[in-house]
């Protein structure tokens, strides 16, 4: 594929490359159309807000957000951006690292982030599954949200699906103890299975004492997705876990 732009001034677009062990995608890249405003905002923001998921070394997210004390948040997969953009301007105090591979998006919320004057919001370009294993300390996140993953609804699609056993395995390296991981879809077949893994994992509690679904917290809100489920009729499930 292609290279958008020049190296370091925007998403790269295989940034891990060869460096690492290939494995069944949870994600289809995409490369859709850039608007001029995302361009610009990749052009001019990227070098200062943007990072490639290359794999190649360890963040060091006090100096990626300028705060050494500040809470990070991992949001895996945010569309367009706009709920991302609406809970950095609710919870300043919180950084939200936001990693996705769809180009249009990572613009689009860099170009948000700029417009509402948010210094708490990071974009990464790649595999979630690299950073997770190869780019994130112990115990350096205080979250993880999930919001309308890819239900690969199709029975031999399955094992692509984001949230499994290993996938957790991977996660609970990252967050802290006590850190929240926070699910949402409207697929009601990947809602249980979302459920059976997570109760059934050692390394997480579900907040609900019935062990059961979530009410929507206040501070998600409601995305695109979201509505786009509901329109169709689909119930919406939230799953709130802590990382014991």
């Amino acid at each position: 594929m292609a290279r958008m732009f020049p190296p370091g001034a925007g998403p790269s677009p295989d940034p891990a490359g060869s460096h690492h062990e290939r494995r069944i995608r949870s994600f289809q890249p995409r490369r859709s159309r850039v608007t001029k405003g995302q361009r610009t905002a990749l052009e001019q923001l990227w070098p200062r807000w943007g990072f490639d998921v290359d794999g190649m070394r360890q963040l060091d997210l006090g100096k990626l957000f300028g705060d050494p004390d500040l809470p990070i948040v991992l949001e895996i997969g945010f569309g367009m951006g706009e709920a991302t953009a609406e809970m950095a301007a609710a919870d300043p105090a919180t950084g939200i690292l936001a990693v996705d591979v769809h180009t249009p998006g990572q613009g689009n919320l860099l170009r948000l982030a700029d417009e509402q004057g948010l210094d708490n919001v990071r974009v990464g370009n790649g595999d979630a599954i690299i950073l997770l294993r190869e780019m994130l300390a112990q115990d350096s996140l205080s979250g993880l949200r999930i919001y309308f993953p890819d239900p690969w609804p199709k029975a031999r699609h399955h094992k692509r699906r984001l949230v499994q056993p290993e996938f957790l395995d991977l996660a609970a390296g990252p967050l802290r103890p006590g850190a929240l991981l926070h699910c949402a879809t409207d697929w009601e077949e990947y809602a249980e299975q979302m459920l059976d893994v997570l109760s059934a994992h050692p390394e997480y509690e579900n907040t609900r004492p019935d062990g059961g679904y979530a009410p929507r917290p206040a501070h998600r809100p409601l995305t695109r997705f979201e509505g786009q489920g509901l329109t169709k009729g689909h119930a919406v499930h939230d799953l709130v876990f802590r990382r014991s």
